[in-house]
């Protein structure tokens, strides 16, 4: 990656459309993915013909794929990439495009994610998700990821002493946030009491720990030479298949990269003004802040408490995907956008007052047990 103060790529612009709980019938993933790139492009304040580069996510574009996306939005590309990994999706087409601008075989790139889906759409996705899902899972009855996270979270309610207060502490926290987010599909406030009067849904999970299904789509904007306020990417690191699926789940392979992260970043932990990580459950999130550092497996409750509910540490300041929505691929660049919309200081209200540095995971696609694909990555804001 390009150490901070040198010359190289940098991230320019983002767009985001609003997270859609009920899209009318109009609605395609394609449309969704023009909308962002089309938003992140005048951000930047460049055409379609400035674009040679381009990397879709997206599970529900298919029969279409990137090159297809790409003819559709007029572009002539030197460089194109299609990533489906889900949660980590979009920090894996950030650390490739970064790669390809460096090495001279784009100038400007658009990463764009995105899924449209109704009822129908998503029950198709989660039965047939992987050859384990359909062979092993959905013939018991187990179909998507919420009975296989619930066993998760009693495990790490079991080991750490967390209730299902200090989860829905961080929920709350998360919505207060979202309260300040346009595009947000939940922005009303949120008490405790009405997180633990939520129906349940695979105990100890309740509605209100599993991420809201939206349709949606993200952009971000990449330059080889970037001129003005501009990100650049200091350190990245990912994980995949780290522990073969035979660990307890309750440490990502986040945890195998963060101490290269922050070398390679010359930081740390304590220097982030911002974090976001994927929150998919409650429980994912505790765990990632675990990795990479933030919070100590022995004192959880103590540090939500002191940490998350308090808000002094600005963790998923757009609400994450718990109040925001995941939609599909287009979650694991929900929180990539949001702290690149933190650095340039375009957060509106929920900005983060002198916000540099921030730090992001992505994390994802669901094997018999939890997920497979763990990755972060550190930016730095910069002006030339």
């Amino acid at each position: 990656m390009s150490p901070a103060g040198t010359d190289g790529p940098g991230i320019v612009a983002v767009g985001e459309t609003p997270a859609l709980r009920h899209p009318d019938a109009a609605c395609t993933t394609a449309g969704l993915m023009a909308q962002a790139v089309g938003q992140a492009l005048r951000h930047a304040g460049l055409s379609p013909a400035q674009v040679d580069g381009l990397g879709v996510a997206s599970f529900t574009l298919r029969p279409d794929r990137a090159i297809d996306l790409a003819w559709q939005l007029g572009l002539r590309l030197h460089w194109c990439m299609q990533d489906e990994l889900g949660g980590a999706s979009a920090i894996n087409l950030l650390r490739q495009a970064w790669l390809a601008l460096q090495a001279g075989q784009a100038r400007t790139i658009v990463l764009v994610s995105g899924d449209h889906f109704t009822g129908a759409d998503f029950a198709q996705l989660v039965r047939g998700y992987n050859r384990s899902a359909q062979d092993y899972l959905s013939p018991l009855g187990c179909q998507g990821p919420n009975p296989l996270f619930a066993m998760l979270t009693q495990r790490q309610m079991a080991q750490t002493g967390l209730r299902r207060e200090d989860y829905g502490a961080l929920c709350v926290a998360q919505r207060a946030w979202a309260a300040d987010n346009p595009n947000a599909a939940y922005r009303a406030p949120l008490t405790l009491a009405q997180y633990l009067d939520a129906p349940m849904v695979a105990p100890p999970l309740g509605r209100l720990d599993c991420v809201p299904v939206v349709s949606g789509a993200t952009a971000l904007v990449l330059q080889a030479r970037p001129t003005g306020v501009h990100l650049r990417l200091v350190s990245s690191g990912a994980r995949y298949n780290h522990d073969q699926q035979e660990g307890d789940g309750l440490q990502t392979g986040v945890a195998e990269l963060a101490d290269g992260l922050w070398q390679e970043a010359g930081m740390g932990p304590q220097d982030m003004d911002v974090v976001s990580v994927y929150d998919d459950y409650p429980a994912m999130a505790v765990a990632q802040l675990c990795d990479l550092g933030y919070a100590d497996a022995n004192d959880l409750p103590g540090f939500i408490a002191r940490r998350i509910a308090t808000r002094q540490l600005p963790v998923n300041t757009a609400g994450g995907q718990l109040s925001a929505g995941q939609a599909g691929t287009a979650g694991g660049m929900h929180g990539v956008v949001e702290v690149a919309r933190q650095l340039l200081g375009q957060a509106g209200a929920r900005q983060v007052p002198g916000a540099r540095h921030g730090v992001v995971t992505g994390y994802g696609m669901v094997q018999l047990r939890y997920g497979m694909c763990a990755n972060a990555a550190v930016l730095s804001r910069e002006e030339s």
